[in-house]
């Protein structure tokens, strides 16, 4: 049923058997119909969720009542808001399914106590934290370095398939323009990029 998280796992670091199973020991499915909510503002955040398969959207209202999109999570990728999770306080955010998704969800008390049992799952998540960190300071170049329709170029040659997957209005919030100014940049020749999903985090 973990396989996939299991697998991610191994990928940064090794674990026994007993380890292997005690994960799977303390892990719950959810499978989220489309449009329906992990979290919800004004909720606290309670758990780490692993994406086995669909993809979610995590977001905030800004103060003109519009969705800004911060994160997208597709398959193996963990998502939570960190804040609301650590601090055990309500959420400013939203995590949706965009599609059909289903997660494998770690309880944060449970977290910690495997990480107290297992000490290699510590390394484990501080890698992919630190590639989450990565990640999210390459997107601040070129937010701010990059013009509406370079950022778009680059997001669309990096992630061409998940471009033709999530709703054009929700690429457009979470690349800092408007639904209509994409669909101008979409118009024009080579705006619509074709490609396979690939496995990183947009």
């Amino acid at each position: 049923m973990y396989t996939a998280l299991l697998a991610h796992i191994a990928r940064y670091v090794a674990l026994t058997s007993a380890e292997a199973q005690l994960v799977g020991d303390n892990l719950t499915l959810q499978t989220v119909p489309r449009k329906a909510y992990l979290l919800a503002a004004g909720q606290t955040c309670t758990a780490n969720y692993f994406v086995l398969q669909g993809c979610l959207r995590m977001y905030f209202i800004t103060e003109k009542g519009a969705e800004q999109i911060t994160r997208f999570a597709l398959e193996n990728w963990w998502i939570t808001d960190q804040s609301s999770l650590l601090s055990q306080r309500p959420s400013e955010f939203f995590i949706q399914a965009v599609e059909p998704t289903t997660v494998a969800v770690l309880d944060y008390a449970r977290q910690e106590e495997l990480l107290a049992r297992v000490p290699a799952l510590e390394r484990y998540f501080r890698l992919v934290l630190q590639r989450v960190v990565a990640a999210d300071q390459m997107r601040f170049v070129y937010q701010f370095g990059l013009s509406a329709e370079e950022r778009y170029h680059h997001f669309s040659t990096a992630f061409p398939g998940f471009v033709q997957r999530v709703p054009q209005y929700m690429l457009a919030s979470y690349l800092g323009f408007t639904p209509e100014f994409l669909s101008k940049i979409r118009a024009r020749p080579g705006g619509h990029p074709a490609g396979k999903a690939g496995r990183h985090e947009p």
